[in-house]
């Protein structure tokens, strides 16, 4: 968790990013992207409902890899304390930010900031399926989202800056795997077989979905027709 100061230059890349922390880091902004673009139309409302699903399920996953995965994709890696993100700010509007072989203390606040609010927008979202949360849970819901868009942008503004002031490619690092770094710093395994089933799982929910095979549990509207349905025709007898 310790940083190097900004002076200190490494020679090698080793590896940072393991293959699930790089897929789900793509995946959300895909699905992101595709929610955001087909909100407003009835169109492409299953497209809408399929990446929200999907976004949600990403999100679940990296909740729990944040607690079993590699080394910098764990919350115990990134997670710092209110001081050391403050100093941290203060070295990076100087420009002499140190260098974190993983997440910044920036970067980690964007992501548990963008964590929390993808579980909001996949709740809210889940909720307004069918008409079943209402109005407010919409508001909400576009509260979450656009709450999340204005932490993707600082985000995005952010890793610009930090690429040119550490003078590397910290977009390209997110899809190669690799960094600038102490040989030492570096992870033993990309654990390319989990990626593997990750992307078939998605890619398998994906296609039912597209189907209209979307399982009563995910559907809000089925479960209110089930529950407050059967009181009512209860009461008409």
């Amino acid at each position: 968790m310790s940083a190097i100061p900004q002076s200190r230059s490494f020679a090698n890349r080793i590896l940072v990013w393991d293959f699930p922390t790089r897929v789900v880091h793509w995946s959300l902004a895909a699905c992101l992207t595709i929610a955001y673009l087909t909100a407003e139309s009835d169109t492409y409302a299953i497209a809408h409902q399929m990446s929200g699903y999907m976004f949600t399920a990403l999100i679940a996953f990296r909740l729990v890899w944040g607690l079993a995965g590699s080394r910098y994709a764990r919350f115990t890696e990134f997670l710092r304390s209110p001081v050391t993100i403050i100093s941290y700010m203060g070295a990076y509007f100087k420009g002499k930010p140190p260098h974190y072989t993983g997440h910044n203390p920036l970067g980690a606040v964007a992501i548990v900031l963008m964590l929390a609010l993808g579980i909001g927008i996949g709740v809210t979202g889940w909720m307004n399926t069918g008409g079943a949360g209402g109005e407010a849970f919409e508001d909400i819901h576009e509260f979450f989202v656009n709450a999340m868009l204005t932490v993707v942008l600082l985000h995005i503004v952010g890793v610009i800056v930090s690429s040119l002031l550490h003078r590397e490619n910290l977009a390209k690092a997110m899809v190669t795997g690799y960094k600038k770094g102490p040989d030492d710093a570096g992870i033993r395994r990309g654990h390319g077989i989990i990626a593997v089933v990750l992307i078939g799982l998605l890619v398998t929910f994906g296609w039912g979905l597209s189907q209209g095979k979307l399982p009563a549990l995910l559907d809000p509207g089925v479960a209110v027709a089930e529950h407050g349905g059967g009181g009512a025709d209860h009461d008409d007898d």
